[in-house]
């Protein structure tokens, strides 16, 4: 089949998946007024592939199938370069607000492909070959994955696996003559409702004696006993130019119940083995391969902040030297992850089995640092647009006869620039750091990368590990 049109993506969210929102079970996603948006945004992409197919598109060497550069495995650092120009790409159409955009998982299943000798440890030849025929499945018809690798949150005195008596973290359940049943909820499944398949991984280690909630799988969302739970929309109604980002980019988060859910035997990928389970996510280069990816949509986030920021400070011809300080300071979060992305690119190199990933020590720095920088980017819009993100009004009021003399005459800006572009700046701003997606993506930038205390100390541990302390050892006696 190969790379897909966005008319197709959109005709394959068409089945029976059962997908709640307000307590109701939506029929269509790509029609109710709190999904068609973000479904339309996530549609574009599938055609972007196709307007460039120079920049988003190459030839899979064993089928000859033309698919997305997102779907290979990296065989060279030209790979990763490819691969970069299309994420980049992609991030730039979404503004890096759509953190799980089809190409995330797309490089994630791509890693794990690609590094077979890690799946194989233990004697798991079956999952393996599972695993890779999952990828080529994937990559072939182009699907739209979603991933659920987070437990819920129960009682954080206990281990996640005691949680609930043992039933809340998906686990297995029964073997049958098919497959596996599993039973549990995983949470936080981004961009679930506008899925095809789910793909369900380690998040975080499990002890010895958790072998039952050692499975790593795919299914269809449409899978019976599948359950999406999805939290309150942030999709906006109004116009998009009322709402220019929360009309779109609403990727969605929902937790996944799994209700005795049956996974078919060539879908499952590991089943008991909690050392090779752990090793997944250690020994796979996951951070060094995916990190690639999350890092340029950082970037092109960034970008996009610093644009706002400057022209919101240029509205009203605002050049104190606080204000230039906080531009500045955005700035230099900006090309500091810049920076960090072309070191990582600049030391890829094979990890095993012919595949290569990024050198991981810049993104070991990175992945515990950025969480905290996007959080002071918003604190320094919300300083800089003050009283002004709240002194915006909608097109309607700028289309009444009565109301836009004085809309024009109130509302405009430094240097003559006109109300309703001033209004349109504020109201992207407002959209940016003070709606409810606003909210969701602070908090989504603060933790989706994982603990940054954690990560710090995983970090040093590293370094301190790797280190001769040579320097400190030339001035000791």
């Amino acid at each position: 089949m190969g790379a897909r049109t966005g008319k197709e993506f959109l005709e394959g969210l068409l089945d029976d998946r059962e997908v709640w929102l307000d307590g109701e079970r939506v029929a269509d996603v790509t029609t109710h007024p709190r999904t068609a948006g973000a479904a339309r945004t996530l549609a574009g992409l599938f055609d972007l592939q196709h307007e460039r197919p120079d920049q988003y598109l190459a030839v899979e060497p064993e089928s000859g199938e033309t698919v997305a550069v997102t779907h290979l495995i990296p065989r060279s650092a030209a790979d990763l370069a490819r691969r970069h120009d299309a994420i980049a790409g992609i991030a730039r159409r979404t503004l890096g607000l759509m953190g799980r955009s089809p190409d995330y998982l797309n490089v994630t299943l791509a890693g794990f492909a690609g590094r077979p000798d890690v799946f194989r440890r233990g004697g798991n030849d079956e999952g393996t070959a599972n695993l890779l025929a999952y990828q080529r499945h994937v990559m072939s018809r182009d699907l739209a994955l979603t991933h659920a690798i987070v437990n819920p949150t129960v009682d954080r005195s206990l281990p996640e696996t005691a949680a609930g008596g043992g039933e809340v973290v998906v686990h297995k359940v029964a073997d049958t003559s098919e497959g596996i049943v599993v039973r549990g909820a995983r949470a936080l499944a981004t961009l679930a409702p506008f899925a095809d398949e789910i793909f369900v991984y380690p998040g975080y280690p499990l002890a010895e004696g958790d072998e039952r909630y050692a499975v790593i799988f795919a299914i269809p969302m449409a899978t019976p006993g599948l359950r999406v739970l999805c939290r309150d929309s942030y999709s906006s109604p109004a116009p998009a130019a009322d709402a220019p980002l929360s009309s779109r980019f609403d990727e969605q988060d929902a937790v996944i119940v799994f209700d005795d859910v049956e996974v078919p035997r060539h879908r499952v990928f590991l089943d008991g083995d909690v050392d090779l389970y752990n090793r997944v996510m250690q020994r796979s280069g996951w951070t060094a391969n995916v990190m690639q990816q999350t890092t340029i949509r950082a970037i092109s986030k960034l970008q996009f902040a610093w644009e706002l920021a400057t022209r919101m400070a240029e509205a009203v011809n605002n050049t104190s030297p606080a204000a230039v300080e906080m531009l500045g300071e955005i700035w230099s979060y900006l090309e500091l992850t810049r920076s960090t992305l072309i070191a990582a690119e600049a030391g890829a190199h094979e990890w095993g089995s012919g595949t290569w990933f990024c050198a991981e020590p810049p993104f070991a720095a990175l992945r515990p640092t950025l969480p905290r920088w996007f959080p002071r980017v918003t604190e320094i819009i919300k300083l800089l647009g003050s009283h002004s993100l709240l002194a915006t009004p909608t097109r309607a009021e700028l289309a009444n006869p009565l109301l836009r003399p004085l809309v024009e005459r109130y509302y405009q800006g430094a240097n003559g620039l006109p109300a309703d572009e001033r209004t349109a700046l504020f109201r992207l701003a407002w959209d940016f750091v003070g709606t409810s997606l606003a909210g969701r993506s602070d908090l989504y930038e603060r933790f989706y990368l994982g603990s940054p205390g954690r990560f710090l100390q995983l970090a040093q541990r590293q370094a301190a590990r790797d280190a001769d302390f040579a320097l400190v050892a030339s001035v000791l006696p």
